[in-house]
């Protein structure tokens, strides 16, 4: 969910076609309203997928509970929240949360609005202003040394 700002809605519907796993690929269909991209996935993240694919090659949905249906946004509401719990936060954690870090996470590395506003699937610009608005880094390139 972080790694590519799903919400829980779209996590819990994301299927195998949606995974590239030749060309390291994840087509991401946004709800809401969003705009659909295309992401890269790398390294380890692409190792777990290639995994789970073999652990359930008869299911559909990339993530599925123990009699192969796809996690209901409740699921996985409660498994965040206990990961939470397990970490001592003092506050209760919540899917959503992961969504808002991946922005801020882009934001305070430089990401380009625009480029987060696309890769977040916001069709207006104004819901992602609000990750640069905090970085560190906006105004990093301003002026030379």
């Amino acid at each position: 969910m972080f790694r590519h700002g799903l919400r829980v809605s779209e996590l819990t519907a994301l299927r195998w076609d949606q995974v590239d796993l030749k060309k390291g690929l994840l087509h991401v269909r946004r709800v809401k309203n969003s705009l659909p991209s295309t992401h890269p996935v790398r390294g380890i993240e692409l190792r777990i997928l290639r995994q789970l694919q073999r652990l359930y090659s008869q299911a559909p949905y990339v993530f599925v509970s123990e009699n192969k249906a796809p996690l209901s946004t409740r699921t996985v509401h409660n498994i965040v929240a206990r990961a939470g719990k397990l970490a001592n936060f003092s506050f209760t954690i919540h899917p959503h949360m992961l969504r808002h870090s991946t922005g801020f996470y882009l934001a305070n590395y430089g990401q380009d609005t625009r480029a987060i506003q696309s890769y977040l699937g916001h069709a207006n610009i104004t819901n992602t202003v609000m990750y640069t608005e905090l970085s560190p880094l906006r105004f990093k390139n301003f002026w030379p040394d």
